[in-house]
């Protein structure tokens, strides 16, 4: 069974968005986790924010690519349940710590912040309709 109609098949919450959705959703997303979260990056390299500072980001970034292999891959709900876990954490500790910084990067990644919370709570919905 492919990852599409593995996906399909599983039980969902009646307010689950249609699986298309996702696609222009997350496109629109990481052009904007790719501008700021590399402004980021190129300050802290540059000597303009303490190094430190990309530690929530990397690992923001590393549980974020890594949801997809997890969900439609290894097709494991709970893992995934907890990776979405992962990168609501860190995003929201690299937001709440560039503020003082570049307050802008906290304002600019607002909607994948949101984004991320509802696919958190959608997740979580998937994986307990799902146990069993």
């Amino acid at each position: 069974m492919d990852s599409s109609s593995w996906y399909a098949q599983l039980k969902k919450p009646s307010w689950a968005p249609p699986a298309w959705l996702f696609g222009p959703v997350w496109s629109i997303l990481y052009m904007i986790i790719f501008v700021s979260f590399g402004m980021v990056f190129y300050n802290a390299f540059t000597g303009h924010l303490p190094l430190i500072l990309i530690i929530p980001f990397t690992l923001n970034l590393v549980f974020n690519f890594l949801f997809t292999p997890i969900q439609f891959g290894m097709k494991n709900n709970f893992l995934a349940s907890v990776d979405i876990l992962l990168v609501l954490g860190t995003l929201s500790w690299a937001l709440v710590i560039i503020y003082p910084y570049l307050p802008w990067i906290t304002f600019v990644n607002l909607p994948y912040l949101l984004w991320v919370l509802f696919a958190s709570v959608l997740q979580l919905n998937i994986t307990v309709m799902n146990t069993g």
